[in-house]
């Protein structure tokens, strides 16, 4: 059974979206479950701060012992900070996906955040 934070909203490939303290601003990385799926991650590819992107954009690329893997935006919005610990370590993505492991804060654009799944909505998704 995978962890579903209920603080967390989701989309259907598997990215979470949480927000900050600073308002429009939000957290996006993979969720445990799409770790899982990919195996221990080896490798991260993310945009630099000042990208912008549309929902689901391709944004980045995770590389895996056994498999590579497009990351989708699942918001519109402006990169803001990159998560500079995943160069190095690359496997926080699998020990701590909702902590450590987070990959970009992205400023949302208007109406940027629409079709987000709640934490239930997702469960249901994974059949759990």
């Amino acid at each position: 059974m995978s962890n579903i934070p209920a603080d967390l909203r989701y989309t259907k490939e598997h990215e979470y979206v949480r927000p900050t303290a600073d308002t429009g601003v939000v957290t996006i990385g993979i969720t445990d479950y799409a770790q899982g799926e990919l195996g221990d991650i080896v490798y991260v590819e993310l945009p630099k701060p000042g990208a912008a992107f549309g929902s689901h954009d391709v944004f980045g690329t995770v590389e895996a012992v056994k498999a590579v893997s497009e990351l989708f935006m699942p918001v519109a919005g402006e990169v803001v900070e990159v998560n500079g610990r995943l160069d190095g370590e690359p496997a926080l993505i699998n020990s701590d996906p909702y902590g450590d492991g987070w990959m970009i804060k992205v400023r949302l654009a208007a109406g940027g955040d629409a079709g987000l799944m709640s934490a239930d909505e997702y469960r249901a998704q994974l059949g759990e």
